[in-house]
């Protein structure tokens, strides 16, 4: 397995290994690549019963799989994050506005689900939770990462990042046919996902959830796979 490029939770430089992770183009069902730019943020929050915040719950991508990107291994799977020093690491990369946005509205302790992205089989690995609130993007900064951004200074960064820290595997990989299934029914029965933004909003690689879907989608983990 080629090795994974990681940066330690909170650290700076441009030696230091950290997670160097894709999120210009992410997974979705139809194959699409992700935009810098998408609608706002308030207009996906507006249509979902978030109350006062965007939401206290979370799903991430990130890919399980080695592709290079301007020479850098991006992959980064759970498995990697859970040999991280206290199983921790920054989730730099993110090159979208909206999701950007979402990363600086999450708090401590906020519990995110893991979603494995572009990869064989797409779906949700495991539970992680925020450890540091969103500050400035190394990567942003970098001239030799594929995520650098020329447009972006110190003074006034574009970018921001949170430090993940991993909770525990799924009971079972739940994967992306099996939520599209119940998306599905759910859009006809009003059941808790059908508004999930990982089918509305399917370019984000960083997306709110509500409590009912996040419980939902726990509840998958002692059921038989559709």
């Amino acid at each position: 397995m080629p090795q994974t490029r990681k940066r330690l939770a909170g650290t700076t430089g441009t030696d230091k290994k950290g997670p160097s992770r894709k999120r210009i183009q992410t997974e979705n069902p139809d194959g699409a690549s992700a935009k810098m730019e998408n609608p706002s943020p308030q207009k996906i929050l507006a249509s979902k019963n978030y109350g006062k915040n965007p939401g206290s719950h979370w799903l991430m991508k990130s890919e399980p799989e080695s592709r290079l990107e301007k020479g850098v291994d991006v992959k980064f799977a759970i498995e990697d994050l859970k040999v991280q020093p206290n199983q921790t690491a920054c989730w730099d990369g993110v090159r979208n506005y909206q999701a950007r946005n979402f990363l600086r509205a999450m708090k401590l302790e906020e519990e995110v689900f893991f979603y494995h992205s572009n990869c064989k089989e797409p779906g949700i690995a495991g539970l992680m939770k925020i450890v540091k609130e969103a500050y400035p993007d190394h990567t942003q900064f970098e001239k030799n990462n594929p995520h650098y951004d020329p447009s972006s200074t110190k003074d006034n960064p574009k970018w921001s990042m949170v430090d993940v820290q991993f909770v525990r595997m799924m009971k079972r990989f739940i994967p992306l046919a099996e939520l599209k299934t119940y998306y599905q029914a759910h859009k006809a029965t009003g059941g808790p996902l059908k508004d999930m933004a990982l089918f509305t909003c399917q370019r984000l690689s960083v997306q709110p959830l509500t409590q009912e879907e996040f419980d939902f989608i726990l509840s998958l983990e002692e059921k038989e796979p559709s």
